[in-house]
């Protein structure tokens, strides 16, 4: 195994930090991964990893080795890139917004495999934050604004979005004419999973955004829950267009506050900032954007 391949490993043990880990996702067998371990730090005259039998923990000397494997890496990575023609291929983890991922993502797989057949995509679920590096995750897909400093983000879309109520809710309540109409009003709140607290709605008010936080009986912290929650009754929401398409086409809700609308809800890939950008995570941020603004969003939302 040359230099650069038992960087790889050592990279891969760091970041999972398990040897276990690092060996199933390089298809290695344990045992050839410990050995290499040992081998690079008797090379290196040092201790790179502080190993438990619960914990790996990069040493002092380990993180600086770390930090220039990952710059080693991403400039081979980039360098064997600009003068190869060879298709992106390998193994590419990514963690997808549930009703983006199935609305949008799924259905136009069959034709980024057939692009790239020498990719293999390990796809999973969420709307929690991801820790990416210590999760083995290569990038995420995620709808909203996004704070987290340890992450580059590449705007991918921005989704029109409406503010809905049920037809019960409104019987019950009244359809607010303004937002001064709002005071007598309730919301379903959406918890964020960055900190716990409510979303605000937002409204937009001669150019500039006004943000509400109305009473509420109930707060949920998943997308389907909150669309729920407004069929039932148990007030407004606002989401994208897209994910209430059949219940505003049903009448089971229906848009209020036109003249005020929401901001639109962007939508952007992330993944590590102390990683270079790979071909194959560039390959499938170039599609994601691509097939994001190829849907025929004003009508399918």
């Amino acid at each position: 195994m040359d230099r650069f391949e038992e960087m790889r490993v050592f990279v891969r043990i760091a970041e999972r930090q398990s040897f276990t880990q690092a060996s199933d996702d390089l298809q290695i067998p344990r045992a050839t991964v410990t050995n290499l371990l040992k081998r690079m730090e008797q090379r290196l005259g040092t201790r790179l990893l502080e190993r438990t039998t619960r914990t790996v923990r990069l040493t002092h000397d380990g993180e600086a080795y770390y930090r220039r494997c990952v710059r080693l890496i991403a400039d081979l990575e980039e360098a064997e890139a600009s003068f190869s023609n060879t298709a992106p291929k390998g193994l590419l983890r990514a963690n997808l917004q549930g009703t983006l991922a199935r609305h949008f993502v799924v259905p136009a797989l069959p034709a980024f495999l057939a692009q790239f057949p020498q990719i293999e995509l390990q796809l999973g679920e969420d709307d929690r934050l991801v820790d990416l590096v210590r999760e083995g995750v290569d990038c995420v897909l995620r709808a909203g604004s996004l704070q987290d400093s340890s992450m580059v983000g590449r705007r991918v879309a921005e989704l029109e979005q409406v503010t809905v109520a049920s037809p019960e809710y409104l019987a019950r309540y009244g359809e607010p004419a303004d937002l001064a109409a709002l005071s007598t009003h309730r919301a379903v709140n959406y918890l964020s999973s960055a900190t716990g607290k409510a979303v605000p709605l937002e409204f937009a008010v001669d150019g500039r955004l006004s943000a509400m936080n109305l009473a509420a009986v109930v707060s949920v912290s998943g997308t389907d829950l909150y669309t729920g929650a407004a069929v039932a009754g148990l007030g407004m929401v606002q989401v994208p267009r897209y994910r209430v398409a059949e219940e505003l086409k049903a009448g089971r809700l229906k848009t209020i506050l036109q003249d005020f609308p929401p901001p639109p809800m962007p939508v952007s890939v992330l993944y590590p900032q102390s990683r270079q950008l790979s071909s194959r995570v560039r390959v499938f941020a170039n599609w994601l954007r691509d097939i994001l603004e190829a849907a025929d969003t004003s009508a399918a939302r």
